[in-house]
């Protein structure tokens, strides 16, 4: 089973300050081709995390203008991280638990990278599925 240090070994997460706009994160996520932007203090560390699905739901569904919108007032707070020694299982477990697509990879306050959904192969969403297949029959 891979490890997430592997998974995010080469990755340059997309970084955001919180008084940045709405706007510009749906623009660079629009350019780097990616679903969240981490939202992180003057220091580097994480605070927040801001994706398309917020896009949708807390600015364009809510009614907010986008280029007035701060991201400190749509971010999703502390978001459950992982750590690089954890794997692949591990982190589609907190994204199903959780029910969100994204989880920072955090080492000693250093942020590291994020995996999604679309980062896990085949046999690493199917060992998930078997599982929770496992789980329900023994209810």
């Amino acid at each position: 089973m891979r490890k997430l240090s592997d998974m995010v070994f080469h990755q340059r997460p997309v970084t955001m300050r919180p008084s940045e706009t709405a706007q510009s994160a749906c623009e660079r996520m629009r350019d780097a081709r990616v679903g969240s932007i981490l939202i992180t203090d003057e220091h580097g560390t994480l605070v927040g995390i801001f994706t398309g699905r917020d896009a949708v739901c807390r600015v364009v569904a809510a009614g907010r203008i986008p280029e007035h919108t701060r991201l400190s007032e749509v971010m999703t707070p502390k978001p459950t991280t992982l750590t690089p020694g954890k794997n692949a299982l591990d982190a589609l477990r907190t994204m199903w638990d959780g029910g969100f697509r994204h989880v920072p990879v955090v080492e000693h306050g250093r942020l590291l990278g994020v995996i999604s959904r679309g980062d896990f192969r085949a046999d690493e969403s199917t060992r998930l599925e078997d599982e929770r297949d496992f789980w329900e029959h023994m209810r």
